[in-house]
């Protein structure tokens, strides 16, 4: 053996030696590399490991002791731990083991200390920082429902009216005993709390929000995987961040019957604060509602958000973009997303719909006269969407409103496929795609394929209303049904757009349809029309020579 290596040796060995010498000895089942940390194990706390046995004074006296100790680790080993609240300190690792599971408490009255019922918990922390929520063990909400008569929505609700219109039942699933408990707690409730990691666990089952956090700050959520039933989990949200700063949710799974991830900035915690400088990377999502969600309970602003490299399947709304509190979002980029959507029981929102955006007032949402002081409609402004595959069964629906229209809309690279569900009790969908009231908008590389089976009351590929400086750039599609007198493109009251090198695909009879008379400055550039028996057409209403045509392929003699 070379000097060189031989004293290469003798280092590693002296200075291995050396600190297993000085190194505490691993305490069973933690690892090794975390053996220097002060750790405090529930067992020498009392905890039993027994699901029978309440281990929450034991839970929550080695957190205690970690805290005033200034930080370590409560350790849950391997075992079978039933607790209810649980208030976390600043600088306290809560780690549970692989193998060991931490079950909510049924017991309601477990959850007590909380300002407002909505803020009880498994997990509670309130002005606290530097925590952490780890391990690869599991943490299960118990929650259970019953199916009965629907008693507590409106008839704002999307589909009851027509539910009962069609004769259908109006059962659906409730929590059970609603009308008793006083809470549902969440497996999670964090407020004012900073420098904030929850990694690696399963959240299973959980009574409402999953994960709660309301104006925190710095905040990673890695690799766990967080589950409710699609068919029963009413209010079962995946992670809502509300008011929420410089917040990471990554290399995830969630699958909830309710929303997967929720951003928001309301007033039920404090004042509504803004929700910003967010990212969500490499998640798969499934959702019986939306995979992600801008809520319409928004009255600030959020903005600053990033969704990129995730995989959608088996929801109810891909992207949702809703306003009805005066909110503003802006600042928004998803890309780099495949969803697979199917529609859902009636009593869950949405229409398997790849996007969705709508902006009301909340009178409006709720289909009530217009309420004295109440705040005008919201803004939504500079969103992109690209690189997109939609396999949906619902119209993409981008809504803003008359007295406020959503500003500075990009859809880049994106593949729509609409097919119906025979299986369904209804299905609402007419265009695959519609813009309304907006301006700024571009859409570029956008395909549209009509799948089967097929519905009959399918129309346009993309409808577009009440749109000022509309740029659509490489589309390609064509009305659903290639025997019907039905545009592919649909253009009413547009002004300042530009139509260019986009293609009608076989089967197509008028490729774009103009009318409106708002209509006014439209140029169609390099487009190729060999497909379409008519190219265009200008509706009698359109005001004389707002419509150019120039070095277009025509259509075939």
């Amino acid at each position: 053996m070379k000097r060189s290596a031989l004293l290469l040796f003798s280092f590693l060995f002296v200075t291995l030696t050396v600190l297993s010498q000085s190194s505490p000895p691993a305490r069973p089942g933690v690892r090794a590399n975390l053996a220097s940390q002060a750790i405090f194990n529930v067992r020498n706390y009392g905890a039993t490991g027994a699901k029978s046995d309440d281990a929450r004074p034991a839970i929550q006296s080695a957190i205690d002791a970690c805290g005033k100790a200034g930080g370590g680790m409560v350790y849950l080993p391997p075992g079978q731990y039933t607790s209810g609240r649980l208030t976390l300190r600043s600088h306290v690792r809560f780690h549970i083991e692989a193998g060991a599971t931490l079950f909510a408490s049924p017991d309601p009255k477990a959850y007590s200390g909380y300002t407002v019922p909505s803020q009880a918990a498994l997990f509670f922390g309130e002005g606290v920082e530097n925590i952490t929520i780890e391990g690869r063990g599991t943490v299960d909400g118990q929650a259970e429902y019953e199916w009965r008569p629907d008693d507590t929505e409106t008839a704002a609700f999307q589909h009851k009216a027509l539910m009962q219109s069609l004769g259908k039942s109006l059962l659906r699933s409730y929590p059970i005993d609603l009308h008793t408990r006083t809470i549902y707690p969440h497996l999670i409730y964090l407020g004012h709390s900073k420098d904030v990691r929850i990694t690696g666990l399963s959240f299973l089952h959980s009574f409402s929000w999953t994960m709660a956090l309301y104006a925190c700050q710095r905040v990673v959520v890695d690799s766990v995987y967080i589950y409710t039933s699609l068919k029963d989990a009413v209010w079962a949200d995946g992670i809502d961040l509300d008011g929420c700063q410089d917040v990471s949710i990554a290399n995830s799974s969630i699958e909830t019957g309710d929303d997967c991830i929720i951003f928001i900035s309301i007033t039920g915690w404090g004042p509504a604060l803004p929700c910003e400088n967010i990212t969500v990377t490499n998640c798969r999502l499934s959702s019986a509602s939306a995979a992600i969600k801008f809520s319409e309970g928004n009255s600030n602003v959020i903005r600053n958000v990033v969704v990129n490299n995730c995989v959608i399947t088996n929801t109810n709304r891909g992207f949702v973009f809703t306003i009805t509190t005066g909110g503003v979002i802006s600042d928004v980029i998803f890309s780099n997303i495949i969803m697979d959507l199917n529609r859902f029981d009636w009593f869950w929102a949405g229409d398997a719909q790849p996007f969705y955006f709508r902006i009301t007032r909340e009178s409006e949402w709720n289909k009530e006269a217009l309420k004295p002081g109440e705040p005008a409609p919201g803004k939504i402004r500079s969103v992109t969407i690209r690189n997109v595959i939609a396999h949906g069964k619902g119209s993409s629906l981008i809504d803003g409103h008359p007295e406020s229209w959503i500003d500075g809309l990009t859809l880049d690279n994106i593949q729509l496929f609409l097919a119906t569900d025979p299986s369904a009790p209804f299905d609402t969908a007419v265009h695959a795609l519609r813009v309304r009231w907006a301006r700024n908008v571009t859409l570029k590389n956008v395909e549209v394929h009509w799948e089967k089976p097929a519905l009959n009351q399918w129309q346009s590929a993309l409808d577009v209303e009440n749109v000022e400086n509309l740029q659509l750039d490489n589309f390609a599609g064509r009305q659903a049904w290639p025997d019907r007198d039905v545009p592919a493109v649909a253009f009413n009251n547009v002004a300042d757009a530009i139509v260019r090198n986009s293609r009608a695909e076989q089967g197509t009879g008028v490729f774009l349809k103009i009318a409106g008379s708002q209509s006014r400055d439209i140029y169609l550039f390099g487009n190729d029309f060999r497909h379409a028996k008519i190219p265009f057409q200008v509706a009698s209403d359109v005001p004389a020579d707002q419509v150019k045509s120039v070095n277009n392929i025509p259509a075939a003699p």
